[in-house]
């Protein structure tokens, strides 16, 4: 069985070398659009009014994320290239299900990526929070999952909906935890 291509991350150490059978097409820059991976992609962007540091600062503090993210009840481990996660994962009408994804990748103040394979490969899913800095004081976070593989794609859309409200709930809880951990550090 053929081993699929790493998918194009944010940063550049996932990305797709001179291997790859067409390049991308050059945008208005010039720089070439990255291509997605493949999957099927669920994700939920929100504004935040406080630093990338900050917000970075919640993500990374894994022992906390009890305190404020329902969809991740429990969460440990060490955040390094290749270090597992211990998370519990807490969909809304499910039972909760312990997980333990390997980081691919992560960069302080940006992205937080993990890969989990499930079912013997047949469910292969990437699950990022990217940060992305506007200004001093403000940041976009973008939360999602790719759900590849032979069966992902199907799970993906099958619990879509639920999944999407998952996101969105944990981003508002980030961006509570955040904005009021910025607010408390200007007073």
């Amino acid at each position: 069985m053929p081993i699929a291509p790493q998918p194009q991350l944010k940063a550049g150490l996932f990305a797709r070398g001179s291997g790859a059978p067409k390049a991308p097409k050059p945008t208005a820059t010039g720089i070439p659009a990255p291509k997605p991976p493949p999957g099927l992609p669920i994700e939920h962007r929100i504004g935040i009014q406080a630093p990338a540091e900050v917000i970075w600062e919640v993500i990374a503090d894994l022992k906390s994320w009890h305190e404020w993210c329902a969809l991740y009840p429990k969460a440990a481990g060490e955040i390094r290239i290749g270090g597992t996660l211990e998370l519990t994962l807490a969909l809304p009408g499910q039972v909760p299900q312990e997980l333990r994804p390997t980081v691919m990748e992560w960069v302080p103040n940006d992205q937080l990526h993990w890969k989990l394979t499930m079912m013997g490969g047949m469910i292969r899913t990437i699950r990022y929070l990217e940060i992305e800095s506007l200004g001093e004081a403000s940041c976009i976070v973008t939360n999602g999952e790719i759900f590849g593989g032979f069966l992902g794609p199907s799970v993906g859309k099958r619990m879509g909906r639920s999944v999407y409200r998952a996101f969105s709930e944990m981003n508002e809880a980030l961006k509570a935890r955040g904005e009021l951990l910025w607010q408390r550090r200007k007073d």
